[in-house]
C-alpha cells in the first residue's frame, strides 16, 4: 500500500499528519516537494524533492515504486504539476485526487481589480498607486520589473533574483502572519495598492481584512486552470475520507507504538534534471 502525495502546501502537511495515523503499518506515504524554497517545512513520513522529468517521469516512478493512490496537495499556482498528474495517473491507472484550497471571495469594503496573469496585474498598477505591497512571490517579479517609477515592497520566503523592479525593499518571511503585523507593514511603508495571487487559505489571508480597512485597492491575480475530470476535495479530512472509500476499503486508523515519535527521515534527494515539476512552488505570501 503506498500513497504519494504532490506537495509543499499547508494541506497537504495536515494531509501527511493524518495519514501516518490512518495507514496501517507497513503502508507507505511519500510527499514529493519541488525543491524550490530553502529549508522547506517536511511533512511526516516519506519525503523526496525534486522534479519527476514531466509525464513521462511521472508515469514511471508510479509504476516502479507501486503507487496505489495520488493525490495533488500542490499549490494553486503550481499549474503545470496538476496536468502532469492527471496525464500520469491515467496512464498508470492510478486513481488520482486533487486537494485544492478554497480561493478567497471579496467581502463589503473590498476594492479588488481582478488580473488574468502576473503581466495583466503590472500593466494595472501605474492607475491604482505608487507604492506597492507585493505578495506574489519571488518567482514572478520579472513582469513587474519595467515598472520604474513605482515602489515595491516584496515578500519572499527566499531572496529573489534579477530581473526585478529597480526600486524595491525585499522582506524575507515565512507565513502565517497576523493582522497586526499587516496592518503594521500598510502603514509604515505608506502603501496604496496590494498586488496578491488568489492563493486561498488563511495563512496569507490577514492582508486582505488591511487593505480593506485602508482602503486601498487589491490587484487579485486569478488562479490558472486546472485539469478537467479529476475529483476534488478542499480539506484533508474529506481526502483521507476518499481514499478509506474508494481506494482502501475497510481501511481502519492504526495507533503509532508505544514511544514513536513519527520523525520524518531524511529526504529521499530526486537528481532529475533542473526544471522538472516535482511538485509545489512556493506560494506567494
Amino acid at each position: 500500500m503506498h500513497v504519494l502525495v504532490l506537495g509543499g502546501t499547508t494541506e497537504a502537511r495536515r494531509l501527511a499528519e493524518s495519514l501516518v495515523e490512518e495507514l496501517p503499518a507497513g503502508a507507505r506515504l511519500t510527499s514529493s516537494l519541488a525543491g524550490r524554497v530553502a529549508g522547506p517545512r517536511l511533512p511526516p513520513g516519506e519525503v523526496r524533492i525534486g522534479g519527476f522529468g514531466g509525464v513521462d517521469g511521472l508515469t514511471a516512478w508510479l509504476r516502479t515504486h507501486q503507487v496505489d493512490a495520488l493525490i495533488d496537495a500542490t499549490h494553486p499556482f503550481a499549474g503545470t504539476i496538476s496536468f502532469h498528474a492527471a496525464a500520469a495517473a491515467a496512464a498508470a491507472h492510478v486513481p488520482l485526487l486533487a486537494l485544492r484550497r478554497p480561493g478567497w471571495v471579496p467581502g463589503d469594503g473590498d476594492t479588488w481589480h481582478p488580473a488574468g496573469s502576473l503581466a495583466e496585474a503590472a500593466a494595472a498598477l501605474p492607475a491604482l498607486g505608487r507604492r506597492v505591497f507585493l505578495t506574489t512571490g519571488r518567482m514572478g517579479l520579472a513582469a513587474f520589473a519595467g515598472l520604474d517609477g513605482l515602489w515595491f515592497l516584496t515578500r519572499s520566503v527566499d531572496a529573489p533574483e534579477a530581473p526585478h523592479p529597480a526600486r524595491m525593499e525585499v522582506l524575507l518571511d515565512r507565513g502565517p502572519f497576523t493582522l497586526d503585523g499587516e496592518r503594521e507593514l500598510i502603514r509604515r511603508h505608506r502603501i496604496d495598492v496590494l498586488v496578491t495571487k488568489d492563493s486561498g487559505g488563511a495563512a496569507t489571508a490577514p492582508k486582505l481584512t488591511a487593505a480593506r480597512e485602508a482602503r486601498i485597492p487589491v490587484v487579485v491575480v486569478r488562479r490558472p486552470p486546472v485539469p478537467e475530470g479529476v475529483p476534488a476535495v478542499d480539506a484533508p479530512e474529506p481526502a483521507v475520507a476518499w481514499l478509506r472509500e474508494h481506494v482502501f476499503p475497510g481501511l481502519a486508523p492504526h495507533r503509532r507504538p508505544p514511544g514513536g515519535d513519527g520523525a520524518t527521515p531524511p529526504p529521499d534527494r530526486d537528481l532529475s534534471p533542473p526544471g522538472g515539476d516535482g511538485a509545489t512552488p512556493p506560494p506567494g505570501p
